[in-house]
């Protein structure tokens, strides 16, 4: 079983990589933009599916628009604008409810479940669309890509290998402590390579420091889809990408990683 898993990394890895490099690399502006928000509608689908036993298609419609107007409106600096999509939100999911509530017991946590999954998915990767747009913000991207990267599978093979004591059964069993002590060193390898080959210009210590933090953010962001998935009795996100679940199975972590290496960017700018 250990044997396929990393088969199938190795395998994924030699195709998709070169693809997303060159993807990065050579897409404008407006075209890597055009597909960010592909890929926000996509993990916005996911998360409504997962959320909702039963499909509930205008509070889909409804999380969709607004969660794309968020990721736009913040990504292109609007803020005036986001604000009020924002402000817009809680009205609309209101009445939304407020007309078609259905079983009255579950409305709190379904309206509840619509405005979270809209930030949840939004707001982290309108930062994609922000650090893609700084100086160098191409750079900063493989940085974060190179850290979670890293981290996923320093974290896979000492948890493979050397895991003996449970991270967090109750979330996900089959984390280990030795895993996510092999995660954070990858992402802290991963920013020590950034510093010598393209990313030079913030201090080798503070290099460092971002792979540390923005190691344990990724373990966490992993952590909380893991517990998103078992509070709604599912296993994977989706099936978009066979044998590795959903979209939202991939972002889990650099969810949370986009927005750390947004701010950090903005202080180090080269």
């Amino acid at each position: 079983m250990k044997e396929a898993a990393i088969k199938t990394r190795i395998l994924t890895a030699c195709i998709v990589l070169p693809l997303l490099i060159a993807f990065i690399l050579w897409t404008p502006f407006w075209g890597f933009f055009g597909f960010v928000g592909l890929v926000c509608g996509w993990g916005l689908l996911e998360f409504f599916a997962m959320a909702y036993a039963q499909r509930r298609f205008g509070e889909t419609l409804l999380g969709l628009a607004l969660g794309l107007a968020l990721m736009v409106f913040a990504a292109l600096g609007w803020h005036a604008a986001f604000i009020g999509c924002l402000t817009a939100s809680l009205f609309g999911v209101a009445c939304c409810f407020l007309i078609r509530h259905g079983n009255m017991q579950t409305v709190a946590g379904e309206l509840s479940l619509l405005l979270f999954g809209v930030l949840y998915v939004s707001l982290p990767l309108a930062h994609l669309a922000m650090l893609r747009g700084l100086p160098h913000g191409v750079r900063w991207i493989f940085l974060v890509l190179l850290m979670v990267m890293l981290n996923d599978t320093c974290a896979y093979f000492t948890g493979s290998f050397l895991g003996r004591h449970k991270l967090y059964p109750s979330v996900s069993p089959n984390k280990s402590v030795e895993g996510a002590i092999g995660g954070l060193a990858g992402s802290i390898l991963a920013a020590g390579i950034a510093h010598l080959t393209f990313v030079p210009w913030p201090g080798l210590g503070f290099l460092l420091l971002l792979g540390l933090v923005a190691g344990a953010v990724a373990e966490l962001g992993d952590l909380f889809e893991s517990l998103l998935k078992r509070s709604f009795g599912v296993k994977d996100s989706g099936s978009m990408i066979p044998g590795h679940g959903g979209i939202l199975d991939r972002l889990d972590s650099l969810l949370f990683v986009f927005p750390l290496t947004y701010y950090f960017a903005l202080t180090f700018q080269g």
